[in-house]
């Protein structure tokens, strides 16, 4: 037989061994290179899937071991009812899978570090902004009670619902829209009742709340932003049912000189309550009176009333109090109208007092006499660390007489003069002073941890 052309002229191909490669001998190739026909699950691990899958209907987990704990932990959905995992999950991780789950981005440092904190103060938070009165069920709010009160420590209510208006029949258009104007074509604007909850959660210590609807657009009108007397009073009872309430912050609610009456009337001899922020609001002399009765019958060490029409006689007030006063740190009393009749009562009652540190009493229509007696206050109080003048027109011979004052002061190390019309020289002198200060301070303290340690080390 004739060979056909070339043959022989190629070597034999060599046979390919396919057992070699365990990847061709698999059936199915998955993402995990460790996957295998051969490996068997563990019964273990079979049972704490079994656990993972039936958590809702029956939930074991503390008495596995801290392993098969964790494993758990791992899988178990954050969509599983509260009332289940409350009390029961206490691993940050799982909590931290649920808020991730719920509002994507979220800063847990402002919740101690704690997420399961986190998770149940803003869900709170969530029913509460959502509740309308008359149609949502308060057993939503109370249900949740049992659920949270151990891990709520603040609350901020950035809204609050009005109840659902009935449609109201009228005969021209125009009547209905001044009524509206008035408030009169309808229910009281009642909110949400804080008095069923705040007593019962028992480690709450800072409250925020704004009487006000987000995002109303086109449905605008000014009874949405309403904080009506029948609101205080509730809210007024309830806190003075919170005995464990240290942060108290109503702003940019209306709040006038008769709601502030009638909060300070159930804030006063409270146990705990320690700074107390009031600004944005319509508080004038008479509820500046109250807030000067509750500097001598409270333990507050920061009062915050910026933003509000509180005039000289409010001031004097809060001066009169501020005297005798023995527990205030912080004042804030920005943006009113205090002008040289409050502003100089102030300044005399620091002459007396000798515990309030930081002082702000920007924009308040002060000119040179103020300053004249703040540069007594400069020289004879050596508590005072901060003090902000600014947007006042406190002029050049105010400037003057301030550096003359603060010569002769070592404690303040922030003094902010700006928008005051003082001469460049009296402000270039003033920083100077506080730069000092701030250096001397810094010295003191590390004086004092250096002392610390040595001490600590013996």
């Amino acid at each position: 037989m004739s060979k056909s052309p070339g043959a022989g002229m190629y070597p034999p191909v060599a046979k390919l061994n396919l057992a070699a490669d365990p990847r061709k001998m698999r059936r199915i190739i998955a993402e995990d290179p460790e996957w295998s026909l051969t490996v068997v699950p563990l019964l273990s691990n079979l049972c704490l899937q079994c656990i993972v899958r039936n958590f809702e209907e029956k939930p074991i987990l503390e008495e596995l071991l801290p392993r098969h704990k964790d494993y758990v932990l791992e899988r178990l959905s954050p969509s599983l009812p509260l009332q289940v995992t409350a009390n029961l999950i206490s691993d940050d991780g799982y909590w931290k899978r649920c808020c991730k789950q719920r509002w994507g981005l979220c800063d847990v440092s402002s919740y101690g570090h704690s997420w399961k904190r986190m998770f149940f103060e803003r869900h709170l938070e969530n029913i509460i902004e959502l509740f309308i009165p008359d149609a949502t069920d308060p057993k939503t709010v109370l249900g949740m009670v049992p659920l949270c009160r151990n891990y709520v420590k603040r609350l901020d209510i950035s809204q609050l619902l009005p109840p659902i208006k009935e449609p109201q029949k009228s005969e021209d258009d125009d009547n209905s829209d001044s009524a509206s104007d008035m408030g009169m074509d309808g229910p009281s604007m009642d909110h949400f009742d804080f008095g069923i909850l705040l007593d019962k959660l028992s480690h709450l210590e800072e409250f925020h709340v704004v009487y006000r609807v987000k995002g109303c657009g086109m449905n605008f009108e000014w009874n949405l932003f309403e904080f009506t007397f029948r609101d205080c009073e509730s809210l007024a009872k309830a806190l003075k049912s919170c005995k464990t309430l240290r942060v108290l912050r109503i702003h940019q609610s209306k709040v006038d000189d008769e709601k502030c009456r009638q909060l300070v009337n159930n804030l006063l001899d409270h146990p705990s309550l320690r700074e107390l922020n009031l600004s944005h609001n319509l508080i004038g002399d008479r509820g500046a009176r109250a807030i000067g009765k509750l500097l001598n019958r409270s333990k507050l060490e920061s009062l915050t009333v910026y933003d509000n029409n509180i005039r000289g006689p409010g001031a004097q007030a809060i001066a009169y109090a501020l005297a005798k006063n023995s527990s205030l740190l912080s004042l804030n009393l920005r943006l009113n109208r205090l002008g040289d009749e409050g502003g100089q009562a102030i300044a005399q009652a620091l002459l007396k007092n000798r515990t309030l540190k930081w002082l702000h009493l920007g924009g308040n229509e002060m000119t040179e006499p103020t300053a004249t007696v703040l540069s007594q206050v400069l020289v004879q109080n050596n508590t005072l660390r901060s003090i902000n003048l600014s947007c006042n027109r406190l002029g050049m011979d105010g400037g003057k007489v301030l550096e003359e004052g603060m010569c002769h002061n070592s404690s303040v190390v922030e003094c902010d003069i700006r928008l005051t019309e003082v001469g460049q020289e009296s402000d270039y002198c003033i920083s100077q002073v506080v730069r000092n200060n701030q250096n001397q301070a810094h010295t003191k303290h590390n004086t004092e941890e250096n002392l610390a340690q040595t001490s600590e080390h013996y």
